[in-house]
């Protein structure tokens, strides 16, 4: 069975909103994007580097997420990223798009995302990663769909923005693992503390 795993940047008043570039996403006049790109050094490129190349693994995203990471990362050639992002199979959770998907092995899900995502748990292995997405993030967690979550959390509060948590969002978590790195970023991966421990 495949783990359902959750990669995201977060502010400490838990903003999720356009990390990585200023035009990224502007809903709601959203004025701070690029927020994360400061502290993302090479100790929070390699947390996320070792999830996306090791085992076998596939990516999950929602439209805007996904149209948003096919607009930059296939350019990015000189990237890592670039070539294990295209290479692994992605399923998207639409309800506007149709196939063909124009990025290289991309999968439109078929019917409603929690429904999608109980099967593609049970028939696949490895992990599917979830990075953006913050409305299919929502739909998963109220269905309890979500296995693991790594938080990339920045020494910084920003007081507005669209966050990973949104108002309603109700869930107990249990801390696996945490580091921080030089620029004071927190590593933490947490799971539903419902789950039964992993064996080590």
């Amino acid at each position: 069975m495949a783990k359902i795993l959750v990669v995201n940047h977060v502010t400490l008043d838990g903003v999720m909103q356009a990390p990585g570039r200023p035009d990224e996403d502007t809903r709601e006049g959203f004025a701070h994007g690029g927020w994360a790109i400061a502290r993302s050094d090479g100790e929070v490129a390699a947390k996320i580097g070792e999830r996306m190349v090791a085992g076998e693994n596939a990516f999950l995203f929602g439209r805007r997420t996904y149209e948003d990471f096919f607009a930059v990362w296939p350019a990015r050639t000189d990237s890592p990223f670039s070539a294990a992002l295209t290479n692994a199979t992605k399923y998207v959770a639409s309800c506007t798009l149709a196939e063909p998907l124009p990025w290289a092995n991309s999968i439109l899900l078929a019917g409603g995302a929690a429904s999608a995502v109980v099967d593609l748990r049970r028939e696949l292995g490895g992990t599917v990663t979830i990075f953006g997405s913050g409305e299919l993030i929502a739909s998963l967690m109220a269905a309890a769909l979500i296995d693991e979550y790594l938080l990339i959390v920045h020494p910084l509060v920003l007081g507005e923005g669209r966050r990973l948590f949104a108002a309603g969002a109700r869930a107990e978590l249990r801390l696996l693992e945490s580091s921080t790195t030089s620029a004071g970023v927190v590593l933490a991966t947490y799971a539903p503390a419902s789950a039964t421990p992993a064996r080590r």
